[in-house]
C-alpha cells in the first residue's frame, strides 16, 4: 500500500504538507466525519473548498491541520504549529490505510451494498485518547445537541487559539490539566450534570494512563477505558472509534442504535443483546458495519412520538 510520502515544506512558510495514498479508495469526509462535534464545533471546520481544519494537541505539541481529498486515493494535508511534523508522521495510521478487509464478506445484502457504495470509508485511529475522551462523557445519556452545546461553551472558555492560519476562531481543546481544574460552577452552567463532570475530572488525573490505550490491543485498551469510574462500555465504544481505530466498536447501550439496527436489518425493533447476537457474524467488524448504514442512508427507524425533552442542568 504507496502511503509513505515524504513530509516536505509547503508554500507558507510555518507550514509543512504530505500527501498520502492508497491503493484502495480513500473517502476523507466520510473517515474524519466522527471527529466533527456538531457545525458549531470549535475544535473543527469544513470550508467552502471542502477543507477539513482540525486543531488538536499531540504528545510533541499543538497542530492545526488542513485535510483536502487530492484525489480517489489520496489525501493532501497542511500542519502548523509545533505538533505538525509528529501529525503528518502519523497521519497513515490516523487514516488506517493499512486496513486489511479481506475477512469482512457482509451476507446481509443491505450491508454488502452498503459496502459496495463506500469503498473508501476508513476507520479513524487519532491515538489521541484523552481528547476523545471528554466529548464522549459529554453525551452520555442527553440528547446529542445538548452535549455539542456544552462542549462548544466549555471549549470556548478554557480551549485556546489554533497554531497558523486557521479559519476564525479555531481553538486547541482544553489540555488534561485545565479539565480537572474547570470548576464545578462551570460544568453546571455549561449545561454538565454532576455525573458527568466528576467523570471528566476523574478522566483527566488518568489522562496519561489513558493514553496509553492506544498502545494497547483493543480488548485491552477497551479495559483500561473502563477503569475510570462513569466510564462504560458505550463511553469507550466512542473513544475507540475516534482514537484507537477498532472497526467492532459497537456501541452498545445507545439510545437509538440498537432499534436503528433492527429496523434497518430485520424490519423491526430489537434491543441490545439481539443486536450484539444478530451482528455477532460480522465481529471485528461491527462498528464498520453500522457506519456503512449510516453512509449509505439505509440505518433508519419509524417516528413513532416526540422526541424525549431536553434537560437544562443550567437551571436546576
Amino acid at each position: 500500500m504507496a502511503h509513505n510520502g515524504p513530509v516536505t515544506s509547503a508554500t507558507t512558510a510555518t507550514a509543512q504538507a504530505r500527501t498520502v495514498r492508497s491503493a484502495r479508495p480513500l473517502d476523507l469526509a466520510a473517515t474524519v466525519s466522527p471527529l466533527r462535534r456538531g457545525s458549531g464545533d470549535p475544535c473543527h471546520r469544513i470550508t467552502r473548498d471542502g477543507a477539513h481544519w482540525h486543531a488538536s494537541r499531540m504528545p510533541s505539541g499543538p497542530v492545526t491541520y488542513r485535510l483536502t481529498q487530492a484525489d480517489r486515493h489520496a489525501v493532501a494535508a497542511q500542519a502548523w504549529g509545533s505538533g505538525a511534523a509528529e501529525f503528518l508522521d502519523r497521519l497513515p495510521v490516523m487514516l488506517c490505510l493499512d486496513e486489511d478487509l479481506t475477512d469482512f464478506a457482509p451476507e446481509h445484502p443491505k450491508i454488502a451494498e452498503a459496502h459496495r457504495l463506500n469503498p473508501g470509508l476508513r476507520m479513524l485511529r487519532t491515538g489521541l485518547v484523552f481528547e476523545a475522551v471528554v466529548p464522549a462523557i459529554l453525551e452520555q445519556k442527553v440528547h446529542t445537541v445538548t452535549a455539542q452545546a456544552s462542549w462548544r461553551k466549555l471549549v470556548w472558555r478554557y480551549g485556546t487559539p489554533a497554531p497558523g492560519p486557521a479559519p476564525d476562531g479555531l481553538r486547541l481543546p482544553p489540555d488534561a490539566e485545565t479539565w480537572r481544574y474547570i470548576p464545578s460552577w462551570v460544568y453546571h452552567r455549561a449545561n454538565v450534570g454532576p455525573q458527568r463532570s466528576k467523570t471528566i475530572v476523574l478522566a483527566a488525573r488518568m489522562a496519561a494512563k489513558l493514553e496509553e490505550a492506544a498502545h494497547l490491543d483493543h480488548a485491552t485498551a477497551a479495559k483500561r477505558l473502563c477503569a475510570v469510574p462513569g466510564i462504560g462500555v458505550w463511553t469507550a465504544a466512542e473513544i475507540a472509534q475516534r482514537a484507537l481505530g477498532d472497526p467492532d466498536a459497537l456501541s452498545v447501550g445507545d439510545f437509538h442504535l440498537a432499534a436503528t439496527v433492527g429496523w434497518t436489518l430485520l424490519g423491526r425493533p430489537i434491543d441490545d443483546d439481539a443486536m450484539v447476537e444478530y451482528l455477532e457474524p460480522l465481529r471485528p467488524h461491527r462498528y464498520r458495519a453500522v457506519r456503512l448504514l449510516g453512509l449509505a442512508g439505509f440505518a433508519r427507524k419509524p417516528k413513532f412520538g416526540p422526541r424525549t425533552p431536553y434537560t437544562d442542568h443550567s437551571r436546576i
